[in-house]
């Protein structure tokens, strides 16, 4: 495998894919390309036989997997969201693992033309697929104060939401925010810039871009279209890195793998037959990777594997 960055590193390689638990001759479907850093452990474990098909958003991350891996039979490639994977016709057949690495990628964060980043001044963008949707700049311009905070709150957990919408539209009575520069100073000066690591910037940043990108809503389409084409035996493996993320995959694996509590006021409609099986605890990196890759600080692991269908 190619020499990596630190910023570059895959987030729990060893991990994911002892999840995935690879079969030579299996197939498997990594839904969020990046740099193809678990992509290309995948390929190493696959016989000739083996398939891997490779979806992403972003059309650079396709446009690396394309120069990386175009030319491997095995492979087969697809921009789009992981939310349709039920809809492209190489997912048919079935899955014996699928890996889904939530979240913006480190070349997003780097690239300060992309919009991710705080830290880097540039376009107001954020948008995954820079050729779809609105972008972060256009919403601010248009949405409503109440909108703008009640995202601020839902995907952000950001407290001081109204104060930060009420000054986002103040600004743009003035001049439009087309900057990430621009956005993060006014946050800033609401927020405060306070004694610790984290920007104050941080929470408003990570709720614009899950709401431009509908990342929570893609998450719950993509998880029910994983379950849809596992097989039995398959394995779901779903890295997260922030709390909304990652309860959603818990609350999804939990609801196919336990029972609902019993509720004595209701009749009994049908006895509850699991259709996923938790594979082991939710895991977390380790201090040598941390140390390496301090991007994964915030990641949790999950795995589930697919039942045999009921009778």
């Amino acid at each position: 495998m190619t020499a990596q960055t630190p910023s570059h590193l895959p987030v729990m390689y060893a991990q994911t894919l002892d999840g995935l638990r690879v079969r030579r001759d299996g197939r498997y479907l990594d839904g969020t390309f990046g740099r193809g850093g678990h992509a290309a452990g995948v390929l190493e474990r696959l016989g000739p036989t083996g398939r891997l098909l490779l979806m992403d958003k972003d059309p650079e991350a396709i446009a690396e997997a394309e120069r990386r891996f175009g030319g491997d039979p095995r492979v087969a490639i697809r921009q789009g969201s992981f939310a349709a994977l039920a809809e492209w016709e190489e997912t048919a057949a079935g899955l014996d693992g699928v890996l889904f690495d939530l979240g913006v990628s480190s070349p997003q964060l780097d690239e300060a033309r992309r919009g991710f980043s705080f830290r880097q001044d540039g376009p107001l963008d954020m948008r995954m697929d820079p050729g779809s949707g609105e972008c972060a700049a256009e919403w601010l311009a248009r949405a409503s104060e109440r909108e703008i905070a009640d995202v601020l709150w839902k995907f952000g957990e950001e407290r001081m939401s109204r104060r930060i919408a009420r000054a986002i539209v103040a600004r743009r009575g003035e001049r439009p925010l087309t900057s990430t520069g621009e956005l993060a100073e006014l946050v800033a000066g609401v927020v405060g810039r306070g004694d610790g690591d984290r920007h104050p910037a941080t929470r408003t940043f990570q709720a614009i871009r899950i709401h431009v990108n509908r990342e929570l809503e893609d998450v719950e389409r993509g998880l029910a279209a994983a379950h849809a084409r596992l097989r039995p035996g398959g394995r779901l493996v779903v890295i997260s890195f922030h709390s909304l993320e990652d309860r959603l995959v818990k609350q999804f694996i939990a609801r196919h793998a336990k029972a609902p509590p019993a509720n004595r006021r209701l009749p009994e409609v049908r006895a509850f037959v699991p259709t996923l099986k938790i594979v082991g605890d939710a895991i977390r990196a380790d201090a040598s990777e941390l140390a390496a890759n301090p991007r994964a600080r915030s990641a949790v692991l999950r795995v589930a594997e697919k039942l045999e269908a009921a009778a």
